[in-house]
Formats: C-alpha cells, sequence, structure tokens
C-alpha cells in the first residue's frame, strides 16, 4: 500500500470519491441514503509503527514506498513527520530520535519503532531490535521512559521486556458517556479514535429499544463494541478466538462496571454450532445459551467477510449489525441477507482517510413475512 499523501484542502473531494463507491457497490440493494462519517483530515492515527534506518551517523524512521522509476520495486522513504499520526505521535518522534541518537544501549541494532497514544497524550512505545536485551538495557530505557513521559517496551526474537505496563487506556465519550478501553501492544485496536467513537454511537442509535432482549456479538474483539452496546440489552452473549483479546475485553468490561455481559473463547463458528446444539461440554453448558432470548446479532468479521453457512446463521435474527472493513465481501455477504431481510440503514466510517480503504455499518431488519 502507497504511504498516504494528506492533503487537508483536497478531504473532501477525497471522502465524496468514497461515497459515490459505496453507493455505487451497494445500488443493487436498494438502501436508504447513506450516512457519512468523516475523519479529521490529518492525524488522525492513535498508532503506527516505522522502520528505523541507520545510515551512518544519521538516525531516522522510514517506511516503504514504490519506485516510481523501478515499477515492482519499493524504495526507502524517510519520515521525519507524519500527519497521518496522531499529533502525539509527531511530537515524540524527534524527541525519541533525539534521545537515543548517542546512546548505544538503546540505538545499537534497533530496526523498528511502533507507537501507541491515547486521545489524552498517554503513550507508549515499544522498541524492536536484532539483538539480546539485559539489564544494562532496562537501566538506559528506564531513563528515556522518564525524560520522555512515556512507557517503553523492548523486543527482540523470544523477547518482550515490559518496564512499566503493556498496555494504554482510551477514554471515548459515546453520547455523553466516557468509554474507557484498555489497548494492549501488539494487538489489534481501531486506529482512529474519532471514528471509532462515531461507529460506537452509530451502533448504539442502531440498537436502540431492545432493553428486554438479548445481544449476540461475533468476532468481539476487546470488547469495543460490547461496552458501548450492552446498556441497549437485557443480556449480551459475545466470542472471540483470541486469548489476549478475550482477557482485555473482560478487563474493559469491568473498568466500565457491565455486568450483563459474558465473554465466550470460541470462533464464531464453533459458537454458531453450539447456538444449534451441535457443540457442547462444560464451558457451554455453564453459558445456558438456552435462557438467551437474541433479538440482534453483531458482526465485525475480517476482510474475507462471512462464509455462506455463516450468511444463512445471521439470517435467524430479528436484527443484524454488520461492521465491515471491506465493501466488496459485504456486498457479496448481502446477496444473501436481504432475502430475508431489509436494509435499512448503511454508513460510510472514513476510518482511513487518504486511501482506498473503506469501512462500512449496515442494519438489516427481517420482514415481516
Amino acid at each position: 500500500m502507497a504511504i498516504p499523501v494528506v492533503d487537508p484542502p483536497r478531504y473532501e473531494q477525497q471522502l465524496n470519491a468514497k461515497r459515490d463507491h459505496i453507493i455505487e457497490t451497494f445500488a443493487a440493494f436498494s438502501p436508504p441514503p447513506l450516512e457519512v462519517h468523516a475523519s479529521p483530515p490529518s492525524h488522525y492515527r492513535q498508532r503506527c509503527e516505522f522502520r528505523l534506518w541507520h545510515d551512518g551517523d544519521d538516525l531516522y524512521y522510514a517506511m516503504f514506498d514504490a519506485d516510481p522509476e523501478e515499477p515492482g520495486k519499493k524504495r526507502v522513504v524517510r519520515l521525519d513527520q507524519y500527519p497521518v499520526a496522531g499529533r502525539r505521535i509527531n511530537e515524540l518522534m524527534p524527541r525519541l530520535i533525539e534521545a537515543i541518537r548517542d546512546r548505544p544501549l538503546l540505538r545499537h541494532r534497533l530496526f523498528q519503532v511502533e507507537f501507541l497514544t491515547t486521545l489524552d497524550g498517554e503513550a507508549l512505545v515499544t522498541l524492536i531490535y536484532h539483538r539480546q536485551l539485559d539489564e544494562d538495557w532496562d537501566e538506559a530505557a528506564r531513563e528515556l521512559e522518564s525524560r520522555l513521559g512515556i512507557m517503553i517496551i523492548g523486543r527482540a526474537r523470544k523477547q518482550r521486556r515490559v518496564l512499566t505496563r503493556d498496555h494504554v487506556w482510551e477514554c471515548l465519550e459515546v453520547n455523553g458517556r466516557d468509554l474507557h478501553y484498555q489497548q494492549i501492544e501488539n494487538s489489534f485496536t481501531q486506529p482512529n479514535a474519532e471514528i471509532c467513537r462515531a461507529m460506537l454511537t452509530w451502533a448504539q442509535e442502531v440498537t436502540a429499544g431492545s432493553q428486554d432482549r438479548d445481544l449476540v456479538e461475533l468476532y468481539c474483539g476487546n470488547a469495543n463494541f460490547t461496552v458501548a452496546l450492552a446498556g441497549n440489552f437485557r443480556r449480551v452473549m459475545a466470542t472471540e478466538i483470541s486469548r489476549t483479546s478475550v482477557a482485555s475485553a473482560r478487563e474493559n468490561l469491568r473498568a466500565n462496571g457491565v455486568d450483563n455481559v459474558t465473554i465466550g473463547r470460541m470462533s464464531a463458528e464453533e459458537f454458531s454450532q453450539a447456538l444449534k446444539g451441535e457443540k457442547g461440554g462444560r464451558r457451554v453448558e455453564s453459558w445456558a445459551l438456552h435462557e438467551y432470548d437474541f433479538s440482534t446479532v453483531l458482526v465485525d468479521p475480517p476482510r474475507a467477510g462471512l462464509d455462506v453457512q455463516s450468511c444463512y446463521q445471521l439470517s435467524e435474527y430479528e436484527r443484524i449489525v454488520y461492521i465491515s472493513c471491506n465493501p466488496d465481501t459485504l456486498a457479496q455477504n448481502l446477496q444473501i441477507l436481504v432475502q430475508t431481510h431489509d436494509l435499512s440503514r448503511v454508513a460510510l466510517f472514513d476510518q482511513f482517510p487518504w486511501t482506498d480503504h473503506c469501512e462500512c455499518g449496515v442494519l438489516l431488519e427481517r420482514r415481516a413475512d
């Protein structure tokens, strides 16, 4: 993927192009008017990673882009600032370089830097090396933490040295309520905090009015949507396969005082089998799935979308909230879902400005017949 070229005066133009693309992609389904949620045109990513380039005594951040003179090859692009990244990341970029430039313990064989930040300025920086790290590195890195007001993790082959902690806490205000999220280093989190806030607000709105019914959520991750939507339902059953994400999801539920959610560590496919009574065991029995009255399913699948069997499984619910990072696979899935459901809300969330990437949300409601 090419390095995004940020040009704020042209933001509306690039957003309109995405709007037109989504309208065309879903035209066959006779959708309602598209709801468009714009991103800040610059400084929108709260996490970024860079290669660290050593050129003699010089040291700088780098990314790789297509070489216009040799198609198919990549060229190194120096980045002293990166307008895609949040302001806290841009503030830290030169300070970190200057702090380690003349410190061999920190600089030697350092080849990658990863930033994870929050809207209020909390910052976790991961330094990745082609050498093993020891207690001397720890001491130097702790001094760097204090000097820059950050937290640091050191990584090398079969090593992960956490000096303070391995996560940040993001706070997002959604419909007047502050939601707190533990975001763990090297785990998936929504990179564009303002668009994440817009997605959570939209999802709350489209699932309102279900306080006496239950929600089932597939691919719940760190409970990003779960925390925001739990108050709209009597109970929530959410599933996720990643052990790290499940632990973080449970921590996020505790942090927000959410007590009506059960998190099950299981793949979406296995959970579908459990719902149909085809998969048992002590863990499944403890969930007491027969006591739930599911009215709504929320699904946020990978870019590949859902397989045919999963689409038919979703069709059994009255309401389907489908969050998609790939409009093309969403359109393929809609060919099945609209056989039983009406497409009542469609939203575009500009998660990644200055790229072709589009994030979408749709609400489908089952027809009375």
